[in-house]
């Protein structure tokens, strides 16, 4: 497109986008790493950075205003390219949107896929990656785990735990959110019926907690979740996707956290505390038991 425009005009300027963001899929150059590129080529050639900006109105206005600091005086023309920024722009000057086949010679979308996809041995290969590891927000990754509780006939609660393979304690049933999931509720809701085939009553909200994820311990991106505490409804529990073994515990004030994952000791304090507060059930006192094979 560069090359077209060229053509066309001797004067004329190039008006990056940026996002407020840090890199993503979608923009993974940021300003610099761009203007670098594009100056590689055309040394000479003017570029300013415009971030975006959620009125399209005032986002046009600060594109006429970076214009005129290059070009105060004389007439200007806009030009875009496919998918580009002018049925957004509400500004003053007239647009033109250049036709693909004027500067396509191939799909920026999958050139950018098909990179992602190789691992190359250059020196330079792996700055790029330092570099994008390095210019980025740190991340927390939600999940979230559910408490499923049921009375026993001699008025004792018990709980659902799973285990993973490879873990010897026990855990909430839970796992990572979904960007496809409508809500956290509807991800606990998702993980449950993966997990566990059982179907449960209203989600009561708990809390939210920090998770010591061992896997995320020495980085900078952590793991937060939020807890729900659900009743059993129906169901016959089938432990399904990433859990190997599912099982009912009676719980009490005197629950042995001995037999949980670290990482989970303080989501079931939480459920404990919650469980007691709302009076959901008066736990008894006595010992944690593990039911019989027949009742699992």
């Amino acid at each position: 497109m560069i090359d077209k425009i060229a053509g066309w005009h001797k004067k004329f300027l190039i008006v990056l986008g940026c996002s407020p963001t840090l890199v993503g899929c979608h923009n993974p150059l940021d300003f610099q790493a761009r203007k670098l590129m594009i100056n590689s080529h055309y040394p000479n050639l003017p570029l300013v950075p415009l971030m975006d900006h959620p009125d399209d109105h005032e986002w046009s206005k600060e594109l006429d205003r970076r214009i005129r600091e290059v070009f105060p005086v004389g007439t200007v023309t806009l030009y875009g390219g496919r998918d580009s920024f002018i049925p957004y722009y509400s500004g003053q000057f007239p647009c033109r949107e250049v036709e693909p086949s004027a500067y396509i010679a191939a799909s920026g979308t999958l050139e950018r896929r098909n990179a992602s996809l190789e691992v190359r041995s250059s020196v330079d290969w792996r700055a790029g990656v330092v570099y994008a590891a390095y210019n980025r927000y740190p991340q927390v990754f939600p999940t979230v785990d559910v408490a499923v509780t049921r009375e026993t006939d001699d008025g004792d609660l018990e709980i659902l735990l799973a285990k993973k393979p490879a873990e010897k304690g026990y855990r909430l049933v839970g796992g990572f959110v979904s960007p496809t999931d409508a809500s956290l509720e509807a991800a606990a809701r998702r993980e449950l019926a993966e997990e566990t085939h059982i179907e449960v009553s209203a989600l009561e909200y708990i809390g939210s907690y920090l998770v010591d994820d061992w896997r995320y311990r020495n980085e900078i991106d952590k793991v937060m979740t939020t807890v729900f505490l659900a009743r059993y409804m129906f169901g016959a529990i089938q432990p399904d996707d990433d859990i190997e073994e599912l099982k009912w515990f009676r719980l009490n004030r005197k629950f042995d956290f001995g037999g949980l994952v670290a990482s989970h000791k303080p989501l079931l304090s939480g459920v404990l505390d919650a469980i007691e507060r709302s009076s959901v059930k008066q736990l008894k006192e006595g010992t944690i038991h593990e039911l019989p094979a027949e009742n699992r």
